[in-house]
């Protein structure tokens, strides 16, 4: 196979070209079943998820709640927190499009404290960081693309009425309990984007996200 030469500039334009070109093939429906129309903000964040893992699973994989963009878009504008669950999801958010809107990101996974409360409790760090976050002022988007436990703690105390996130990214990855809290986030009110199966990650978390932000712009 011969090696194309590609500008800098143009590896990401191009990338998303193929992208666009390989999807044409492609049923692309989100919740199980609805096509997803060209142009739609769904289908930006279908894209970066593919672009971020290279994966087409994404393209019939993927859970919208009504109105998830705008929802999101509304709470990004109005200077919402975003609280991710690694530190890597943190990095992969762009701070120059939250800049925009005043947005602040944050993590408390690697915080000592945390670690030492949830040794304490024999508690998860995911579950701890959770709480913590659920104490900050105002609307809270969370971003959880490792953990399941934090997305179960999210869910159950949405359900039981202590705590209502007020929009989920939750497409955790892994084996144990990753589709079912998955479920648990798709079933319920709560504004959210998530994915069917066990695939995801801290990548796939910014991805949405970013591409969401980026959308934003337009």
């Amino acid at each position: 196979m011969d090696i194309e030469t590609v500008k800098p500039e143009e590896i990401e334009k191009k990338s998303f070209e193929t992208i666009t070109t390989e999807l044409q093939g492609i049923n692309v429906v989100i919740n199980k079943s609805t096509p997803v129309n060209d142009g739609a903000p769904e289908l930006d964040v279908i894209k970066r998820c593919i672009h971020t893992t290279a994966d087409f699973e994404y393209a019939h994989s993927m859970i919208f709640s009504d109105g998830a963009y705008e929802t999101f878009a509304k709470l990004v504008r109005g200077g919402a927190t975003i609280v991710t669950d690694t530190n890597m999801a943190l990095a992969g958010i762009s701070k120059r499009e939250l800049a925009r809107y005043g947005c602040d990101a944050v993590c408390f996974m690697a915080d000592e404290d945390v670690a030492l409360e949830a040794k304490k409790r024999q508690l998860t760090r995911a579950h701890v960081s959770m709480e913590r976050a659920m104490s900050i002022k105002g609307p809270v988007i969370f971003v959880i693309g490792n953990a399941p436990t934090a997305l179960i703690t999210l869910c159950e105390n949405h359900t039981g009425g202590v705590y209502s996130p007020a929009f989920v990214v939750g497409v955790p990855v892994g084996f144990v309990n990753v589709e079912a809290a998955k479920e648990m986030l798709a079933q319920s009110s709560i504004g959210h984007i998530t994915n069917i199966g066990r695939k995801g990650g801290s990548n796939v978390a910014a991805a949405i996200v970013n591409a969401m932000l980026y959308r934003m712009r337009q």
